[in-house]
């Protein structure tokens, strides 16, 4: 054991007890059924651009080659299995192939999937030919990969217990930080539907916690390496995963500083990215040499430049009015495909605003941790200012606001979570005020994530109209993908799980945490 590896392992937090690993656990399994109620309760087709991310994987298991941004097109078949599922009950609706067969060819809608590596396509295709999906109802078929995304989902809530209870030492408020993956319902959506966004949340969350472990005096060579082979294959995934790179860089310079030397921590920083960039910066490079920039644009074809009309021109208050608006509805909540419904704009301007009060208010003032907390504002403070100049270069372009989705904040929700943790640590005195806001915030998180399912479920089959009637039943049975009271078993054992879940975080300052190892 080396001298930097002897104080590591000196500066370790507090081995887990039983009762921890038990309750994150539940809080996993909890998340994992939660997944499957979106993935059952959201239509196929009716999440954000599920069609061209279906159509994706269903022309590479098709065998069809990965087309130039801009040049792939949604196929016919596709296209009749959502004339289906607005015209027909589920009992006629047509397997894969039958659909292949009777609408061949491609239409001619844009596919704009090509501007993004094929990785997660490659995924979705192995799925497809592993169930035989010519055989399957479509429908069956498609909510296949629905399921294999929650699967990978899944972690998420182990991921940010993991990273919390690594910079807080807190099993309470890493349960806590399990529990906050619940209180945003956008993502649950997103992570049960079918895209490329979910396997970015897996991997850049394995990628933060991996950052955390650094951070926090977790300087082993095997960690390093691990983060770095680990971001490689984010960056394989989607561009949003990109941003991660400097932010690695970032974490990789300042890990283990006063323990290593400014030379070891350059050389650290150096090998990481090289490693990285020899793993994920294939598709990239192509894309340069290719087409003359690391991220073309697929949406080219669909929204090209225009000018703006006579006596009118780009201001800035319009571009944050929308701006604003469009990123606190789609960072909670808002469901569907081009009709959409909001948990409301009164609702997540007041999520929005709390949360970043606080976070903002309190996770930067000095304190031990002051060096992780801004290393880990790195990554979603990238995200924010990419996202922002796409969304303002669009719209001085073709004078649309547009690429304004909360959703591409998710990669960095577990540096979210963590810096929210740190930041009501600090807002809130130890002692008996602490723990009553623990269990507050245990309760009050995931309420608003079942406030969103509420809201879709409402919105998709009952007519919007809630509570959910006899008829919201009753076309749920007609078209869709399980019986109704298998649904009201997932959505009933994800009830006994959050309370369970809740019971514990008002049991952990009564529990007795092991000794450090």
């Amino acid at each position: 054991m080396t001298a930097h590896e002897t104080t590591t392992s000196t500066t370790a937090p507090p081995r887990t007890a039983r009762w921890e690993r038990v309750a994150i656990a539940v809080v996993t399994a909890t998340f994992g059924l939660w997944l499957v109620a979106w993935a059952l309760i959201v239509p196929v087709f009716e999440a954000p651009d599920e069609t061209a991310h279906v159509d994706a994987a269903v022309h590479v298991a098709l065998g069809d080659a990965w087309a130039a941004p801009g040049e792939l097109f949604v196929t016919n078949a596709v296209q009749a299995a959502k004339v289906e599922q607005a015209t027909k009950p589920s009992s006629e609706w047509s397997t894969v192939s039958e659909l292949l067969q009777n609408a061949p060819g491609a239409s001619s809608t844009v596919n704009q999937m090509t501007q993004h590596p094929p990785t997660a396509y490659l995924a979705g295709a192995a799925v497809l030919r592993a169930v035989d999906f010519g055989d399957l109802r479509w429908d069956r078929a498609f909510t296949a990969l629905r399921l294999a995304d929650v699967l990978a989902v899944t972690a998420l809530p182990l991921l940010a217990w993991a990273s919390v209870r690594r910079v807080t030492r807190s099993p309470r408020a890493a349960l806590v930080g399990g529990l906050a993956v619940f209180a945003t319902p956008e993502l649950a959506s997103i992570g049960s539907s079918f895209s490329n966004d979910a396997p970015v949340l897996l991997v850049a969350g394995i990628v933060v916690w991996l950052a955390t472990r650094l951070l926090t005096g977790d300087t082993r060579w095997r960690t390093t390496i691990a983060l770095a082979v680990v971001l490689g294959a984010l960056v394989w995934i989607k561009g949003t995963g990109l941003p991660a790179v400097p932010f690695v860089a970032v974490v990789v310079l300042f890990a283990g500083a006063g323990v290593l030397s400014l030379r070891q921590r350059v050389v650290r920083t150096v090998v990481t990215m090289a490693v990285s960039g020899g793993i994920g910066a294939w598709w990239w490079i192509h894309n340069w040499f290719a087409y003359g920039r690391i991220q073309p644009n697929g949406y080219t074809a669909m929204r090209p430049p225009k000018d703006f009309p006579p006596g009118e021109h780009p201001t800035l208050g319009h571009f944050l009015d929308v701006s604003w608006g469009t990123l606190a509805r789609t960072f909670w909540g808002s469901f569907g495909g081009r009709a959409q419904v909001s948990m409301g704009d009164l609702l997540t301007a007041v999520l929005t605003v709390i949360a970043l009060v606080v976070l903002v208010g309190w996770a930067f003032r000095r304190g031990p941790d002051l060096r992780v907390a801004l290393c880990l504002a790195v990554f979603p403070a990238l995200l924010i200012g990419i996202q922002n100049r796409t969304s303002a270069h669009s719209y001085l372009t073709t004078t649309e606001v547009a690429a304004t989705q909360g959703r591409y904040y998710f990669p960095a929700i577990v540096c979210l979570i963590v810096l929210s943790a740190i930041a009501w640590r600090r807002l809130v005195p130890a002692g008996r005020a602490r723990s009553w806001v623990a269990v507050a915030l245990a309760v009050l998180l995931p309420a608003v994530g079942v406030y969103g399912f509420a809201v879709a479920s409402a919105w998709f089959w009952n007519a919007a109209l809630f509570p959910v009637t006899g008829r919201g039943l009753l076309r749920y049975s007609e078209i869709g993908p399980v019986p109704p009271a298998v649904l009201v078993v997932v959505v009933a054992l994800v009830a006994v799980g959050l309370v369970a879940s809740v019971v514990q975080v008002a049991r952990a300052d009564r529990r007795v945490v092991a000794p450090a190892s």
